[in-house]
């Protein structure tokens, strides 16, 4: 039965046809084939989407929106380089850290390439960094959006598994600080070796007044985090103060922004949620295929037999991850592969919310990486550098990511850590 599913999904994809259709009819065909109730479809999927936390996911697209057209994101790259720009490699430090911080208001590594991408590498090339080096930074960094709070692809995993929302977001800190960091150094090195970047003399009274310029920018991930990880409020109300904070900052405080605007971003913005929560829907039918079909249980049985250790379990896994990442869209993806293998690697004595993080990072890679990458596409557009000379000059930067991912398997503390501090 899951076969036939799978089966049919796959031809349908490369046929061109859009995943959520795909999935849908691979769905609706397994279940007429093998005489399930096709009642149960309806079912399942109306009560996918029947979920408060799901709201959040518009909503932090919409702040994305908002930062990008109110210039907020252009303020906190612009903070960024006042503290950080003056050491050697500067500007990509720049590049990494307000990645950062922008992924902690959108959580949209494909917002984060449209808003701060044009900018990062237009001033990397201009203070002498060459540009495939400056677009290969700028794309690996855009991926961190999907790593920190208030990650989106975190939060519908989170929901789809009945996690803890606030949890999981908490655990993708510590993968994301570490791959951060991990750039950062490797830029550090390769800046000093290759004389690449100017050193810029500093200047304390710009440097201040561009901290201060960009100060109500930064207050959006503040309230952010920090409301949801107090307890104030709830990831989705933390999304509707993040949407009302933007609105005030970008129409109000910069004026750059009218209610034209905001009619425009909003449609855009649903539009964007439309095409998550329709595969959120088609996958929560197909779960129930896999389901009755088993699917999970032979799975686990396939990875004990095939692994002895939690590690062992997770690198396996790892595999499945970072092939499926690469050939189709990450949300279709994990929304289809937690059912499958998250009770097999419980199963194997892996944490659920570790399974869920190393899923994440592992599927963010593919958002970066051939044949259809989604961030790998945009960055290439807005670079003017070819996509097969970017994959190249990206090498690098993938070997860090696979270290980080290998560091992430072994070391569950990573993600457990930040989560037991940030929830308690």
């Amino acid at each position: 039965m899951s076969l036939t599913l799978l089966g049919i999904f796959a031809a349908l994809a490369v046929l061109g046809i859009p995943l959520s259709v795909s999935l849908g009819l691979g769905t609706v065909a397994a279940m007429y084939l093998h005489d399930l109730p096709l009642a149960m479809l309806m079912q399942s999927l109306a009560t996918s989407i029947n979920s408060f936390l799901l709201i959040a996911v518009p909503l932090f697209i919409f702040a994305g929106q908002i930062m990008e057209r109110g210039g907020l994101s252009e303020r906190i790259f612009d903070a960024a380089e006042a503290m950080v720009g003056r050491f050697r490699g500067g500007l990509g430090h720049v590049n990494i850290l307000s990645s950062f911080v922008f992924g902690g208001i959108s959580g949209s590594s494909v917002a984060d390439i449209a808003s701060l991408g044009p900018i990062t590498i237009r001033s990397m090339t201009s203070r002498g960094y060459p540009r495939p080096y400056s677009a290969a930074l700028t794309l690996i960094t855009a991926t961190l959006a999907t790593l920190v709070p208030p990650s989106i692809l975190i939060i519908v995993a989170a929901a789809a598994s009945g996690q803890s929302v606030g949890g999981a977001l908490a655990g993708g800190l510590g993968p994301g600080v570490l791959l951060a960091f991990s750039l950062a150094v490797y830029n550090y090195i390769v800046s000093r070796r290759r004389s690449y970047g100017t050193i810029v003399e500093f200047n304390a009274a710009a440097s201040m007044r561009s901290v201060l310029r960009a100060m109500p920018s930064i207050g959006a991930p503040v309230i952010i985090l920090t409301g949801m990880f107090s307890g104030i409020v709830t990831p989705t109300e933390a999304a509707g103060l993040a949407v009302l904070y933007t609105l005030l900052v970008a129409g109000l405080l910069h004026r750059e922004m009218g209610w034209r605007d905001v009619l425009e971003l909003a449609i855009r913005s649903g539009q964007l949620a439309g095409t998550v929560l329709v595969i959120l829907m088609m996958a929560s039918a197909a779960t129930f295929v896999f389901t009755v079909d088993l699917l999970p249980q032979k799975a686990a049985g396939l990875l004990s037999f095939a692994s002895g250790s939690s590690f062992v379990t997770l690198l396996l896994m790892g595999v499945v991850f970072l092939i499926v990442g690469m050939l189709m869209d990450i949300v279709a993806a994990a929304l289809m592969l937690i059912p499958v293998l998250m009770p097999a690697a419980i199963g194997a004595g892996v944490d659920p919310m570790h399974f869920l993080i190393f899923m994440v990072t592992c599927l963010a890679i593919g958002l970066a990486s051939p044949p259809v990458g989604t961030c790998l596409f945009a960055t290439a557009h807005v670079s003017g550098v070819p996509t097969e000379r970017l994959v190249v000059a990206t090498l690098p930067f993938y070997a860090i990511n696979f270290v980080v991912l290998i560091l992430v398997a072994a070391i569950p503390q990573i993600v457990l850590w930040p989560m037991q501090i940030l929830t308690q």
